[in-house]
Parts: C-alpha cells; sequence; structure tokens
C-alpha cells in the first residue's frame, strides 16, 4: 500500500525539482554529490517540504539540508528557530541551522522581511556550495500573488505571479506551486509532523493576510469554487505572455539603442505599446532606478514622450533617473 495522497503529492513535486536539479549538476561535469536546501519556517507548508525532500534526496543521491530565519519580529523567535532546526535533524537533514536577521524598514514590513530573509538564504546557500533552495510557497501563495499584482494594475509580469525557478543559476526552486496548502497540511498530519502557525499570516494588519482570510474567501463565495486553480493557471498563461514579450523587447532594444543613454524615438514609436514599454522599463533600469520603486506611471509618463509628445520638460524618476527627449533620442541617465 502507497502513502497518503497528500504525502505522494508533495514527495512526486519535489522528485521533479531533484530530478532537474541532478541534470543540471550532471552538465556540470560534477562528480560530487549535490546539496539541496529547504528553506523552513516550521509552518505546514515548509515542513511539508522539508520531509519531502528528507524522503527523495537520499534515494536520488542527493545531499539535503535546512535552514530556518529568525526575524526576530516576535518574542521567542530565536526558541523558535532553535525547534525548528531541532525538527530538520530529527529528519536527518544536514546541515541545519538557524540564522538571524535583522529586518530593515525599506518598502514596508513584509518588503523589508523578505529582503531579510532572501539575503539570508543566499548566503548560507554560498556557504554551504548548495545547488538549490527549496521555498514552500503554494497555490494558493499564488493565486494571492496574482491578485496583489492584479490590485497595483503593473501588468502582465505581475499577474504571472511567483515562478517555479529564480535567483543566481535558478538557485530558487518552488516545488508546491501546483500543490495547494490543505494538501501540504495534511501531510504534515499524516506524518506527525509539529507545525507553528505564525500570528502574522492570520495578522489583518498584513495586506496578504487579509487577501488570504477575507478577500479570497469573498471571491469563492461569490464565483464558487475553482478560482484559487484559476489564478494560479491564470500566472503561467501571464508568465508565458511576458517572457515572450521580454524576449521581443531585449531583440528590439539592440535596434534602436544609440550613445550610451539614448534611446532612437522614431524607432520607439514603431514598436507595439507592450513591447515599447518594456524596453523603456529596462532602459530606465539599466541607467540606476531601483526596480521595486518603478511603476506603471512611471513607465506611463516615460511613454508620453514618445506618443504625446508636445515639448514637455525632463523626468525625474526614482533613483535620481531623468528622461527627456532631444532631437530624435529619448536621453535616460542618472543625474
Amino acid at each position: 500500500m502507497g502513502p497518503h495522497p497528500a504525502v505522494a503529492a508533495i514527495r512526486l513535486a519535489v522528485r521533479r525539482v531533484l530530478h532537474d536539479v541532478l541534470n543540471r549538476h550532471c552538465a556540470q561535469a560534477r562528480t560530487e554529490p549535490p546539496l539541496v536546501l529547504v528553506a523552513c519556517s516550521g509552518g505546514a507548508d515548509s515542513m511539508a517540504l522539508a520531509s519531502a525532500l528528507a524522503f527523495e534526496a537520499p534515494r536520488l543521491g542527493v545531499r539535503a539540508g535546512g535552514v530556518t530565519v529568525d526575524h526576530g519580529l516576535q518574542a521567542g523567535s530565536d526558541l523558535r528557530a532553535a525547534e525548528v532546526v531541532l525538527r530538520l535533524r530529527s529528519l536527518h537533514l544536514d546541515p541545519a541551522e538557524a540564522v538571524a536577521v535583522r529586518v530593515g524598514k525599506e518598502g514596508g514590513p513584509e518588503a523589508a522581511a523578505r529582503d531579510a530573509r532572501y539575503a539570508a538564504l543566499d548566503a548560507a546557500a554560498e556557504r554551504h556550495g548548495a545547488a538549490a533552495v527549496l521555498l514552500g510557497h503554494t497555490r494558493d501563495d499564488q493565486a494571492e500573488t496574482v491578485l496583489l499584482g492584479l490590485a497595483r494594475g503593473s501588468g502582465t509580469r505581475s499577474l504571472s505571479g511567483m515562478a517555479a525557478t529564480t535567483g543566481h543559476l535558478g538557485r530558487y526552486r518552488r516545488p508546491f506551486l501546483g500543490v495547494d496548502r490543505q494538501t501540504a497540511r495534511t501531510a504534515c498530519l499524516i506524518q506527525s509532523l509539529p507545525v507553528w502557525d505564525d500570528p502574522h499570516n492570520t495578522d489583518p494588519a498584513y495586506t496578504r493576510s487579509r487577501l488570504r482570510h477575507e478577500g479570497l474567501p469573498a471571491l469563492e463565495k461569490a464565483l464558487g469554487k475553482g478560482v484559487v486553480e484559476a489564478l494560479a493557471r491564470t500566472a503561467q498563461l501571464s508568465r508565458d505572455d511576458a517572457d515572450a514579450l521580454d524576449s521581443w523587447a531585449a531583440d528590439a532594444e539592440r535596434t534602436i539603442r544609440g550613445a550610451e543613454g539614448t534611446l532612437d524615438v522614431a524607432g520607439l514609436f514603431a514598436l507595439p505599446p507592450a513591447v515599447r514599454r518594456r524596453v523603456l522599463r529596462r532602459a530606465v533600469i539599466d541607467a540606476g532606478a531601483p526596480a521595486g520603486s518603478l511603476f506603471a506611471r512611471h513607465i506611463e509618463e516615460v511613454d508620453r514622450l514618445i506618443t504625446a509628445w508636445r515639448g514637455q520638460g525632463a523626468l525625474n524618476l526614482p533613483g535620481r533617473v531623468g528622461v527627456r527627449r532631444q532631437g530624435g533620442r529619448l536621453v535616460i541617465r542618472q543625474g
């Protein structure tokens, strides 16, 4: 008799990712077994992920370890981090460690915590020479991310949600994007894995928490079941479209880029709007604008220098980047 369906689902998801990691590892002609780390908060999603990694890795000749990040945002967070390390070690994950970080304030509490967490995970991966770091984002998390992108009105790329593979050299992997949150929790229950429910996940002060406990249930009540699956499917379709448009924009940019920091206005005007705005965004970021501070309204203002030119003055964008039209060129420079 095989494992419970929930346990089978999480193991299959991790097995597929480990096969890909192994294939890339072998393609680099490396002889030592690759190390894969799991980022584990102690919650149901990441504990299920840790258990699946602990089961599948030795069967494929992969070394498996775990890292938990102590954000220091709650009393006793250091003790909880130590407990998570003990749970990881009980699964025979090695190395298993806790990393304390200091969370800043830039971009709001959620963004600041995320930045600190990824910096710590990057450092851990470098320190241990890990081939990949597994993240426990589920299909429900993907649906929430799509809705947040829709609320920002940031376009197709925001609607594409989280990618299955991201980071330097594809370091971060998200095996559970096709697995719902309840399946992960059930897998923990079946395996008698203790889990910790972060009170921040139910705190209405956080946007994602409100969306999770109020927004999505309201949508499902109004539209019926299947909203989460539909949003996750939208993410994949949007990602395919965004990837194709980004590739088109990269090719177009090479033909219209002139001297450093300039673009040909006539060449830009001839492009479809979706491609032109991508070229403009890339150019502004290349000039020094922080991607996280650059919004659709900024790019729309730059676009009007091309499509609705009436002698407007220079634009001042985040990162002290200035954009002005000079003759037949668009000049984008940091001042």
